[in-house]
């Protein structure tokens, strides 16, 4: 990958990269951190990506692995020497509504809601909802990026599904 490929990576896919980091950090330093480490492997491993295949599932799945790394390395030094907890920053207020004031928090308020459950989700559902809602990617190319079969996708997607309907019932019921 030379310059200009990787300018025209960060053209095309930067901000569907950068919004995955984010949802999974859940921090903005620490997305902005994961946002610079994958570009910065995805230059050292210049064979790695094709054009012709899919390189934003590349790239998602670099910031995947390089994540999962970041978070296996702080539990390992946590059992070592015990550190504070990795803090998560509140939730970005969405953008561009109209309508009442009312209409706003209601919308924001429910919004919010419904991050704090899939925040609260376990990693193995959380990932492909964000990666299926967030990045609108398909099935195939969420099991490309988590490296695990097409059925597994799917089912971890119901099951998410099933527990977020579970958690926002009363919540959904109020609209």
């Amino acid at each position: 990958m030379d310059k200009v490929q990787l300018e025209q990576c960060i053209n095309e896919y930067g901000k569907d990269v950068y919004t995955f980091c984010s949802r999974i950090t859940g921090n903005r330093q620490e997305a902005d951190d994961l946002y610079q480490d994958t570009f910065l492997k995805a230059m050292e491993m210049k064979e790695g990506i094709d054009y012709n295949q899919n390189p934003k599932s590349y790239l998602l799945s670099v910031a995947l692995r390089i994540w999962k790394n970041r978070r296996r390395k702080f539990a390992w030094r946590k059992r070592i020497a015990g550190t504070c907890a990795l803090t998560k920053e509140a939730s970005d207020s969405l953008a561009g509504q109209e309508g009442s004031a009312e209409d706003m928090v209601l919308k924001k308020e429910l919004a919010s809601q419904v991050r704090r459950a899939v925040g609260d989700l376990a990693e193995k559902y959380r990932i492909p909802v964000y990666l299926y809602y967030t990045l609108q990617l398909s099935v195939e190319e969420i099991a490309n990026v988590l490296e695990i079969p097409q059925g597994t996708v799917k089912s971890r997607l119901h099951k998410a599904r099933a527990l977020l309907r579970q958690e926002l019932e009363v919540v959904l019921d109020e609209i």
